[in-house]
């Protein structure tokens, strides 16, 4: 079972550096990637800014060391809408249903904030995850004008 809290200041570098590392393996560390957000490194900042409209989980192993995250912020190029954010695991968590289970997680949890509907953008070198939100009920739709990363050429959003 998926251990999980919320993020703080501590888990920024970790997990920029699991986010950083999977962007580099699928050559997606480039402009108009989350690698190069201002942000990245200061993710706790962000998501505990507005807490009634954003989080982000930090994932935890056995002894306690973090293998992931995810999380959902405001997303205002579609009605009633929160953005999932950030789901990466390092490669010894992958394979295991953690990426289902943080899915599944920052539905409920953007749910309960009062969302309509999730939205993601993705890349098609990202198989494995676009193979794991169609699964989810997750439908692709044509890229929104307002989209945050401009390399991302795949594009998916959910009723909750």
């Amino acid at each position: 079972m998926l251990q999980y809290r919320k993020i703080t200041s501590a888990d920024d570098a970790e997990i920029a550096k699991i986010i950083r590392f999977n962007l580099e393996k699928f050559h997606l560390d480039l402009p108009g990637t989350v690698y190069f957000d201002p942000e990245l490194d200061h993710l706790s900042g962000f998501y505990n800014s507005q807490p009634a409209k954003r989080a982000y989980f930090i994932a935890f192993g056995e002894n306690g060391q973090i293998i992931g995250g995810a999380g959902f912020a405001e997303f205002d190029g579609i009605g009633n809408c929160a953005e999932l954010q950030k789901l990466y695991l390092n490669d010894a968590a992958k394979g295991k249903g953690y990426g289902k289970d943080l899915v599944q997680l920052v539905e409920n949890a953007a749910r309960s904030a009062g969302y309509k509907n999730l939205y993601l953008e993705t890349h098609t070198n990202l198989s494995v995850a676009l193979k794991l939100y169609e699964e989810m009920g997750f439908q692709q739709i044509e890229k929104p004008h307002l989209t945050q990363h401009s390399t991302m050429n795949r594009f998916y959003l959910k009723k909750l």
